[in-house]
């Protein structure tokens, strides 16, 4: 039996239903059957109540940016939360049902849903009201924000001069303030305002735990801008963050190294933000030998650098000593399969991943077949981007058979680009079919054609009761493949939008198409680049017809895409 006890740990996610009364659950049997032709969404079933009260508990007592801000409920709290929420939009859509009796429930269902993201979206910005041990804590949310969170990111980007830094800067070196975190981003700083700022950061360094430096050199000359990095990063040097982001200052290994006293430092990092910073091989060589101990660290992001396979091979090292990593992401950094296959293996000792970005590399097959190994050691896995990582049918089938067999919560699934034909569909539909808490599924720029979307179509058509969106783009798929992909998503009570443009589809088959979707046209991507020619018709013999739909069929008929028992 599938196993639908298993939530989501991803943070910050608001709680979305699992499909209310479109499966009926046999208390015997213990198995999902479909209802008949006659569809009621309302009322939810108590297990689907059960489900969406366990799932908000799970996303309130989950680390996250509100928690950071407002503080962190325990999961006793988060539970009791989790069930007046769940009795408080219960009972609102229920009364709108009642309002309209004859109708499927769908309303009562999108209402059930707004007032649960709402609900629950108030108590992560309240934070909790009782420590552990019971005693009340008075919240004041404004004033806790005011006092500890200081930003001047807000408004154009701008040069900053010494007067102008020295009036910004004032509140920082107010003696006894509470000032923890820092925001210096979207503000370029010369000579002259860093020699401000110095003396203030080293007062109240001490108190510092989150410090954002991203952009704050933009137009400075590399020898200006080198002689301010060092300037900061010895103001800082010491400070006990747990949050740095560096992103965006192209900093290159001269950079890097200007952040040497800084990074050097820091014993205590939990969030590291290194992303459009020009990190070549050299750079990360540099950063893998300034970090001293990544014990603790969950965020490690190196997004949009030229970093290549021997930059690939010193991130792995990162990688390999950040046993806590819960977020990496090493997305167009030009890592080819040498440096994807260390990245692979570095991964395996990071047991607590919940989100995996390595989309637009050069990995090829040897680095998928290597990281679906990896993939088993995930079982948090919530969110998985691989597209456009030159994965072929092979290193695509063999990730789909390890994500099926692990990851049993995973929410977003990218494979998109990676010339994945029809050979690889059975696996990809198979694993997609066990996901029944996916929300978002990319499968574009691929070569499914209708096979492949059919058996996509028929692994997402039951259940799924929490997808969202599904993009099937670019996938040479015709009249039959686009109608069954149609019909699998347009009735789910969360869906919003199918992309199934740029396909071979046939002027008949998008009136179909645009049919099904006649109650909901804002669910329904644009069809504007779809071809109806194909630009492989003597490959294709078949009509797109009657005739086409019958030899599919036959084709498939005695296919069952199996699923996690």
């Amino acid at each position: 039996m599938r196993d639908f006890t298993a939530v989501s740990s991803a943070t910050i996610t608001t709680p979305v239903l699992a499909y209310p009364g479109y499966f009926s659950m046999d208390s015997t049997t213990q198995n999902f059957q479909r209802p008949p032709l006659s569809i009621k969404l309302w009322p939810p079933t108590r297990i689907t109540r059960l489900m969406l009260v366990e799932r908000m508990t799970k996303n309130l007592s989950t680390p996250s940016i509100f928690s950071r801000k407002y503080g962190l409920l325990s999961v006793a709290e988060a539970d009791e939360e989790a069930k007046q929420i769940e009795e408080l939009a219960f009972s609102a859509a229920n009364q709108h049902y009642e309002k309209e009796p004859d109708g499927d429930g769908s309303s009562a269902v999108q209402k059930y849903a707004k007032e649960s993201s709402k609900l629950m979206l108030e108590v992560m910005k309240r934070g909790p009201r009782m420590k552990e041990d019971g005693e009340v804590v008075a919240v004041e949310k404004a004033s806790a924000a005011q006092g500890t969170i200081f930003d001047i990111s807000g408004g154009h980007r701008a040069f900053i001069d010494r007067e102008e830094a020295e009036d910004l800067l004032k509140p920082l070196g107010v003696p006894g303030n509470s000032y923890t975190k820092i925001c210096f981003s979207n503000r370029s700083f010369g000579l002259e305002a860093a020699n401000v700022a110095e003396p203030i950061l080293s007062s109240i360094k001490d108190q510092l735990t989150e410090v954002d430096l991203s952009d704050f050199i933009a137009g400075r000359p590399e020898a200006e801008a080198l002689e301010v990095m060092n300037i900061f990063s010895s103001a800082l040097e010491g400070c006990k963050l747990r949050y740095l982001n560096l992103s965006n200052n192209a900093l290159g290994e001269k950079g890097v190294r200007a952040f040497g006293a800084l990074l050097k430092s820091q014993n205590n990092l939990e969030e590291l933000y290194l992303m459009n910073d020009g990190i070549s091989e050299d750079a990360a060589r540099a950063v893998c030998e300034l970090i001293p101990s990544t014990d603790k660290l969950r965020v490690l992001q190196f997004h949009n650098n030229m970093t290549g396979d021997e930059g690939g091979v010193a991130i792995a090292e990162i990688v390999q000593r950040s046993p806590m990593l819960e977020d990496f992401r090493c997305s167009t950094t030009r890592v080819g399969s040498e440096g994807g296959v260390a990245l692979a293996e570095a991964l395996r000792t990071c047991s607590h991943l919940k989100k995996l970005d390595l989309r637009d590399n050069i990995f090829g097959v040897e680095a998928g077949v290597t990281l679906s190994k990896a993939l088993y050691a995930f079982p948090g896995l919530t969110e998985v981007y691989l597209s456009y990582l030159n994965l072929e049918d092979e290193g695509a089938e063999a990730l789909a058979i390890a994500l099926r067999e692990s990851a049993p919560s995973l929410e977003v699934l990218d494979m998109g680009g990676n010339d994945i034909t029809a050979k690889a569909a059975a696996s990809l539909a198979a694993c997609i079919a066990a996901k029944q808490f996916l929300t978002k599924l990319n499968l574009s720029e691929n070569e499914l054609k209708d096979e492949g979307a059919i058996l996509i179509g028929k692994a997402i058509e039951e259940g799924h009761g929490q997808l969202s969106e599904v993009d099937l783009s670019t996938n040479k798929i015709r009249r039959v493949g686009a109608r069954l992909l149609a019909q699998a998503v347009v009735d789910k009570p969360g869906f919003k939008f199918l992309n199934i443009n740029g396909n071979f589809i046939s002027d008949e088959g998008i009136d179909e198409v645009k049919a099904i979707f006649k109650k909901f046209p804002q669910m329904l991507g644009p069809l504007d680049e779809n071809d109806p020619e194909g630009d492989d018709l003597d490959e294709e013999t078949e009509e797109e017809d009657a005739d086409n739909e019958d030899e599919l069929g036959s084709k498939l008929k005695d296919l069952r895409i199996e699923q996690e028992e």
